[in-house]
């Protein structure tokens, strides 16, 4: 008796997790809040940010450039997670590497179509885009310090395509870019450590495996310690509003995430900081609303 199928619900599924759907949209929410509360110019009112067709683009762009890089990283993966997440793997796997794979293409060429439709840079930069995802997750991310560095850049570089789009290249973007980018490479760090065993295996040259655990804590103790630097920065030389007490938070958060990083040996425990870290990542995105409640109101009316 062969196999019973998978419904088209589990496929969804299925592809849905591949891709990381919550992951995109969140990213999606993190663009258009930076671009009304940070990046944009302040004479434009959020209903011209939000409904700014170019800036849409950007953003679809982006998010199927994002995709395509999480299902090829996913077939490149595999074998790896298998033995660090066996039941989610298991989901992404009732769809096959064929299906994932031609998705793969579709994405790529819909990006690139759309960004056709904005510029000839925005073109470039797209394909050059999908093609460093595609480097990093097929030799990249093997090599210890690059793969993390990598993942790191490519994680902030859709918030560098809004902001070359309003050419605003003011200082307080670039500190929170480097905060953003330390934080992703802490969180990218931990996440080694905690699938130590599959890049083991399968011969992932990172930092826990190629030096070990207590080296991986020593440099993720650095990273915090530089994190602190942009965030001191941010409240000490810019007006953030309320964005402040977040920033305040995640000192907090990186000092409680370093005693127990210490204090951590299994994988259980890594995951619950690499989840403490992510966390932290999605409640800055919705704290950008926090720099200027008086400009949520202003610019929604």
């Amino acid at each position: 008796m062969s196999p019973k199928k998978p419904n088209i619900f589990l496929k969804l599924l299925s592809l849905f997790a591949v891709v990381r759907g919550y992951n995109i949209l969140v990213i999606v929410v993190a663009q258009y809040l930076a671009s009304v509360f940070i990046i944009a110019p302040n004479y434009l009112s959020a209903k011209k940010i939000v409904f700014d067709v170019n800036l849409f683009l950007i953003v679809v762009s982006s998010a199927l450039a994002i995709a395509s890089g999480y299902i090829i990283n996913n077939f490149y993966d595999s074998a790896k997670d298998l033995i660090n997440r066996p039941k989610k793997t298991y989901l992404e796997n009732m769809v096959s590497q064929q299906t994932k794979l031609s998705l793969y293409f579709i994405l790529n060429f819909a990006c690139i179509i759309i960004a056709s439709s904005i510029s000839f840079n925005a073109v470039l930069f797209f394909s050059a885009y999908i093609f460093a995802i595609w480097l990093y997750s097929h030799q990249l991310k093997r090599n210890v310090f690059i793969g993390n560095i990598t993942a790191s850049i490519l994680a902030v570089v859709p918030f560098f395509a809004v902001f070359i789009y309003y050419r605003n290249f003011d200082l307080v973007i670039f500190v929170h870019a480097l905060f953003l980018f330390l934080l992703i490479s802490l969180r990218e760090l931990t996440k080694d450590m905690q699938n130590i065993k599959g890049d083991f295996a399968q011969n992932y040259q990172t930092i826990p495996v190629k030096f070990g655990s207590k080296l991986a804590k020593q440099t993720a103790s650095i990273l915090v310690l530089m994190s602190s630097i942009p965030v001191i920065v941010l409240l000490t030389k810019f007006d953030l509003g309320y964005m402040n007490y977040y920033f305040m938070l995640s000192l907090v958060v990186l000092l409680f995430y370093l005693i127990m990083l210490w204090k951590s040996a299994s994988k259980y425990q890594y995951v619950w900081l690499h989840n403490l870290l992510k966390f932290l990542i999605v409640l800055g995105v919705f704290c950008i609303l926090l720099i200027d409640v008086d400009l949520v109101i202003k610019r929604f009316l």
